[in-house]
């Protein structure tokens, strides 16, 4: 049987219509994250204008209703005639997609809105949407419904003497998205870390949703190099303050901070291309790191720090990047993003200017600074010394075929299919709840890996003392050795990506699944503790999950019911009301026959998972260090600030 497909079946989508069809093309999805985006698309219009030298101040409101203005007092879009549109330029830019000044950089030479889509990809997908541009001492309104303006000439006015400026007020679609409920932390966060990268603006922030409303003013005329103190200031830094670079070459500015922590192993490097977070890197940041090896194996040459003769003579990569925290911001007229989310910066010139911009600015400094250069080599001394060992440690055990992939842990009860993108682990605490899994698991493509006694606290263990611990051995071993930080065989040398990691893995569905008490709750944070630290991708990924058993069985004659928290045992004993009935607290997974645990915890068509979500991995961090690092003082500090908010503590 034929179907017809003529011209009828071709859908030609346009002006902002398309953007309403696929918003995800636009935004990245209709969640939390694309609802979020909104916010950053038209505060970056505001922030190209600070980067043109044109606006010091931005109002950023979240009203209730999850009515958001933006006020700054840049030139204001022009309100004067397009030619080709006939139309007030302002009406242009919030309709027609890839319009706007940052394309011949006549208006902006450099611009974060490489696309052109932003804000009209606001106005396409809000309920409403208002603007009113201050300019040439007249003043210039507009509504917007769903894209399409109500009042098509707008109103102008006279405003002798009021500043010049922008003003776009909107409300969500709920026909688009899903839930319409702005997060507050992570849009603050994000426009703290704008004003970190464009020292000299003031940033302001309201939210006036609650009773108790959240202000907050940023301002920091010390730039990214006070950004990384902020990063550092619950560790140890190896040295103060920290280095700080800044070049301009061939119309691209250039913007290093670098300083090192003691005790702490992990990297972290934060970059941005024109203020847009490059959270997979690219070229700028790959020029830093070349940069970087060589200044500091140049200069432990020269001072003798180093025997070039040793076959350990020359400092890697890796033993350089062990406790570095490192800021890389670059301003240039034509960035080239790989993909709409504007994630990895590909222009390939970066990497040489780069390169030699840190080359000149890091030789100079540790010769001007050689005690801070020399902290730098001994740090990276000792990681070459910890990762030789390492390196033997693991020969040692893979001949004793323990990290072989070949040869799985005993403990874990694996699942028959063999496509890792069907099959997930369950990480359960100790073998009583490992048993009652393994009986009520779906075998096929369900795997059991029960965990003894609680893991390591990764924070405060290098590599070698990680991969000494048999319960850490024992994980990654199941879930895929190349898929951990910091193996021989991590990825072979090739880049670590959500992609590769993603190779590498077992299991695409990997389920931490501990007790509902406090040792199951620290077990949980060691875990993933262990994953952030280790295989941040696979968090990145969504592949990691926290399943949600219930607490209580509800019984009352043949009738049961389960209650996941304290709500859902309050719902259910009010609507039973008074009577005979029992209530049974589980205070283990061990506790649960199997089949209890399959319907409530393991069967995809009941149960109840979190996915585990990295949506500010620098805040996480600060997290991570506070409560599972070696210093006291600030986990002291975070408990007493926060320990009245706690209701329920098990016993």
């Amino acid at each position: 049987m034929s179907q017809s497909y003529n011209a009828e079946q071709i859908k030609v989508l346009e002006g902002l219509e398309a953007v309403r069809k696929r918003p995800g093309m636009y935004i990245g999805s209709t969640g939390k994250p694309g609802l979020n985006h909104l916010v950053f698309e038209v505060v970056d219009n505001s922030i190209d204008e600070a980067m043109a030298g044109y606006c010091t101040d931005v109002y950023v409101t979240i009203e209730p209703g999850n009515i958001v203005t933006v006020v700054d007092n840049g030139r204001g879009i022009p309100i004067d005639i397009h030619k080709e549109k006939n139309l007030p330029a302002v009406e242009v830019v919030l309709t027609t997609l890839h319009a706007g000044g940052k394309f011949e950089g006549k208006g902006y030479k450099i611009s974060g809105g490489l696309h052109g889509v932003g804000v009209s990809v606001v106005n396409a997908l809000s309920e409403w949407l208002e603007v009113e541009v201050h300019r040439s001492d007249l003043v210039y309104k507009q509504k917007y419904f769903r894209g399409a303006p109500k009042n098509l000439v707008g109103v102008t006015e006279d405003a002798p003497g009021k500043p010049s400026g922008t003003l776009v007020r909107f409300l969500p679609d709920t026909q688009i998205f899903e839930e319409i409920d702005f997060t507050c932390e992570v849009i603050n966060h994000r426009l703290k870390e704008l004003a970190y990268l464009n020292p000299g603006v003031h940033i302001h922030f309201k939210d006036t949703r609650e009773e108790e409303v959240v202000e907050d003013h940023y301002f920091f005329e010390g730039g990214i190099k006070s950004y990384v103190e902020l990063l550092n200031e619950n560790k140890t830094a190896l040295f103060t303050p920290a280095i700080y670079l800044k070049k301009v070459k061939e119309n691209c500015e250039v913007e290093v901070a670098v300083q090192y922590v003691d005790d702490y192993y992990d990297e972290q490097v934060v970059s941005f291309a024109n203020n847009i977070r490059t959270r997979e890197g690219g070229t700028h940041v790959a020029g830093f790191r070349t940069a970087l090896t060589r200044v500091i194996n140049a200069f432990a040459k020269k001072y003798e720090l180093i025997n070039p003769k040793d076959k350990n003579g020359v400092l890697t990569g890796a033993d350089l990047r062990e406790g570095l925290t490192a800021i890389i911001s670059v301003k240039l007229a034509n960035p080239q993003f790989e993909g709409q989310t504007k994630t990895k910066l590909g222009n390939s010139e970066i990497k040489g200017i780069v390169d030699s911009l840190v080359d000149e600015g890091l030789s100079d400094y540790v010769e001007t600074n050689p005690r801070v250069g020399k902290l730098i080599i001994n740090k990276a001394l000792i990681a070459q010394r910890v990762r030789e060992a390492t390196r033997k440690a693991q020969e040692l055990v893979r001949r004793k075929s323990v990290l072989e992939s070949t040869t799985l842990p005993g403990k874990l009860a694996d699942c028959t299919e063999k496509d890792p993108a069907k099959c997930e682990i369950y990480i359960v605490e100790g073998d009583s709840a490992g048993g009652s899994a393994k009986q009520g698991r779906d075998r096929y493509y369900q795997a059991i890996l029960p965990l003894r006694g609680k893991v390591l606290n990764v924070e405060k263990a290098r590599l070698d003392k990680i991969l000494a611990n048999e319960e850490i051995r024992t994980l990654i071993t199941a879930i895929g050795p190349g898929a951990i930080s910091g193996l021989s065989e991590d990825l072979s040398g090739e880049e670590r990506t959500i992609e590769t990691v993603l190779s590498k893995l077992r299991y695409h569905r990997i389920v931490i699944m501990t007790d509902a008490d406090v040792d199951g709750a620290h077990i949980r944070t060691l875990l993933l503790t262990f994953f952030f630290r280790h295989a941040r991708e696979i968090i990145e990924a969504g592949t990691l999950y926290i399943a949600q058993p219930p607490l209580y069985l509800v019984s009352k004659g043949k009738t049961k019911k389960y209650a996941y928290n304290e709500t859902d045992l309050e719902k259910i004993t009010k609507e039973w009301g008074k009577g005979n009935y029992q209530i049974q607290r589980y205070k283990g997974l061990g506790e649960m026959n199997p089949d209890q645990l399959w319907d409530t915890t393991l069967n995809p068509a009941h149960r109840t998972m979190l996915q585990v979500e990295l949506q500010d991995a620098e805040e996480a961090d600060e997290i991570f260090t506070i409560l599972m690092g070696s210093k006291v003082e600030p986990r002291r500090d975070f408990i007493e600030k926060f320990a009245k908010n706690v209701r329920w503590i098990d016993v």
